[in-house]
């Protein structure tokens, strides 16, 4: 629940009757000149100050509790009077949410939505913009992270002097979880996104990589994926972002400059849409637009922090003046989400051999060999600016693509609570089965190749499933769920349980057990087994010797001949291999 805690009113009641509201609301990154950041102390009695100063206009909420017990901090600000969710939604209002810090040594964000913030609120920037729409600020979202303070956190990174790090104190990536929604901090601001469902998602970064002279890249979803009508408006969203930020004195790009190969940057770029894990790969499939801003890491951290706020005010501006057209058109693809059932539906993207020449803002540079690495090493010389002429792959497509089920999916009743779990965190709806069915008319997906990953990933065994879904009847018991495809947000329940999606709950090794065959027939039984087949199947012993006439891998495989007659006995575990979930064409009676 979003409450304000006991030491946000402590620290209300020291500011003090006369808190001027211009005081004191100064962070440490403007007093040091943008040579530090502060701790997450700061974060606390700020969002609390600023909700003192200005009582009408900000609200400091708490919505989460990390897993070290500190609160994961909101500001909600609107000159408006929409300052919940319910007033915001009934009034119409625009919402917008920006979040610093995912990655807690990628701080800018933080400095810059309070720099901003002061400034919207003392009428010095975007006048009248927050008499129109709800500015909601995470300062930052890996909040213990951010507490594991020191400097060189980021090697790579040109200030401040100290910051926090990458992943939380269970060492989450939380830009790896949006879909998965594993850590205790993501499923809190699922909630809060759920609540508030913005319009628009910021998510505040700090890019890893080369030396080169553009200092910001601005990428936006939908606009390759989602819904087709999204995407238009979505490239409008980030041309016009990138348009205000160049008048600005910037030099923005539409995409992640990181190189196809290595470092060298003659490979150029490709353009993509990112797996669901990630905030652009999610938000799309809540119908919504999603903004990852990732200013340039070996710019010093005060013109970096500039740039941010300058890209915040610039989105809360195109909010201004389209936010209720971006609104209306979200709805309506609500509705369109609402109608994927029976229809062709892209699982992932990728970017194609098609690519068209930029001139890219670099640096001289040499690559040579290196006597440390051995390997070949890019050095730039920031002296020299550059103009590289390279490709870029921006033919973004559909890599694999599935028919969805006219109806639904199917989950028994044995799997129900994990997979429960996770469309209660999205807000994806479902209906609980009463009754067992029996001989239900149903899709099930077997896999026929499963690879598990060798090392882990984000706490997981990663999977991969090959098969094809195929037509049978099963018995259902009660208990199971029905996710219908016939709601707003289908597109979330097709990533989470299409098995080949690439961050399905199956593809993250949610269902590893289903793919372990735990009963075993012993090879002195299996070859009486075979033995006794042969002998009664003509049909079956033709075959057999087909597969040692044509399989050589098949004849130099014991285990796999006795296999072959092992999976022909009543013995034979049938639900080994089963995906354990199925799909319907309409709902259960």
């Amino acid at each position: 629940m979003i409450r304000q805690t006991a030491l946000f009113a402590v620290l209300l009641s020291a500011a003090g009757a006369g808190f001027a509201a211009t005081d004191n609301l100064r962070t440490v990154a403007e007093q040091s000149g943008f040579k530090r950041t502060g701790r997450y102390d700061e974060v606390i009695d700020l969002c609390a100050r600023f909700a003192k100063a200005w009582p009408d206009a900000v609200r400091c909420d708490e919505f989460g509790r990390t897993p070290e017990g500190r609160p994961m901090l909101a500001l909600v600000a609107t000159t408006s009077g929409a300052r919940t969710p319910e007033a915001a939604h009934e009034q119409g209002i625009p919402v917008s949410l920006f979040q610093g810090g995912i990655h807690a040594g990628e701080i800018d964000g933080k400095d810059a939505g309070f720099l901003l913030l002061r400034e919207l609120l003392q009428g010095k920037a975007g006048k009248g913009l927050l008499d129109r729409q709800v500015f909601v600020f995470v300062p930052v979202f890996n909040v213990d992270g951010h507490e594991r303070f020191a400097a060189w956190s980021r090697p790579n990174q040109r200030g401040p002097e100290q910051m926090g790090w990458r992943t939380t104190a269970q060492n989450y990536n939380l830009n790896r979880d949006y879909l998965k929604v594993d850590a205790p901090e993501m499923q809190a601001m699922l909630g809060l996104m759920n609540r508030w469902d913005p319009l628009v998602y910021v998510d505040l970064h700090v890019t890893d990589g080369a030396k080169f002279e553009h200092d910001v890249a601005i990428q936006v979803e939908p606009l390759y994926s989602g819904d087709e009508e999204l995407r238009k408006l979505g490239r409008e969203l980030r041309d016009d972002t990138i348009a205000q930020l160049s008048k600005q004195g910037s030099l923005p790009v539409g995409f992640y400059p990181s190189f196809i190969v290595g470092d060298d940057p003659a490979s150029g770029f490709a353009d993509a849409v990112a797996p669901p894990r990630f905030s652009t790969g999610y938000l799309p499939l809540r119908n919504r637009f999603g903004m990852l801003v990732e200013t340039h890491s070996w710019k010093p951290y005060p013109t970096r922090v500039k740039i941010t706020r300058n890209t915040i005010l610039d989105v809360l501006q195109l909010v201004d003046a389209h936010g209720k057209d971006w609104r209306a058109e979200q709805l309506t693809a609500d509705e369109r989400a609402a109608t994927l059932g029976g229809t062709r539906v892209p699982l992932d993207y990728k970017a194609s051999d098609k690519a068209r020449e930029i001139e890219f803002r670099g640096y001289a540079y040499t690559r040579t060999p290196s006597e440390i690495s051995g390997a070949l090493m890019t050095r730039y010389d920031e002296r020299k600016p550059q103009i590289w002429k390279v490709p870029l792959h921006d033919d973004v497509q559909p890599a694999t693509l599935v028919e969805a089920p006219k109806g639904g999916y199917l989950v028994p009743a044995a799997w129900s609570a994990l997979v429960a779990a996770k469309l209660d965190a999205h807000g994806v709806s479902y209906q609980r089965l009463d009754a067992a069915h029996a001989r239900l008319p149903l899709q099930s997906f077997r896999a026929t190749a499963t690879t598990f990953a060798e090392r882990p990933s984000e706490s997981h065994q990663r999977t991969t499933l090959r098969g094809e879904w195929q037509a049978e009847t099963r018995d259902v018991g009660a208990g199971a769920l029905y996710v219908p495809l016939a709601q707003a947000r289908s597109r979330i329940a097709i990533a989470l349980l299409e098995p080949q999606a690439p961050d399905s709950l199956a593809a993250w090794g949610e269902f590893n057990g289903a793919f372990e065959q735990k009963e075993y027939m012993e090879e002195y039984v299996a070859e009486d087994v075979a033995r006794e087949q042969l002998k009664r199947d003509p049909a079956l012993a033709a075959e057999f010797q087909r597969k040692l006439a044509t399989d050589p891998e098949f004849v130099r495989n014991p285990n796999a001949r006795l296999e072959f007659f092992a999976r022909r006995h009543a013995s034979w575990d049938e639900q080994f291999n089963l995906y354990p979930i199925f799909r319907v064409d309409r709902a259960p009676d």
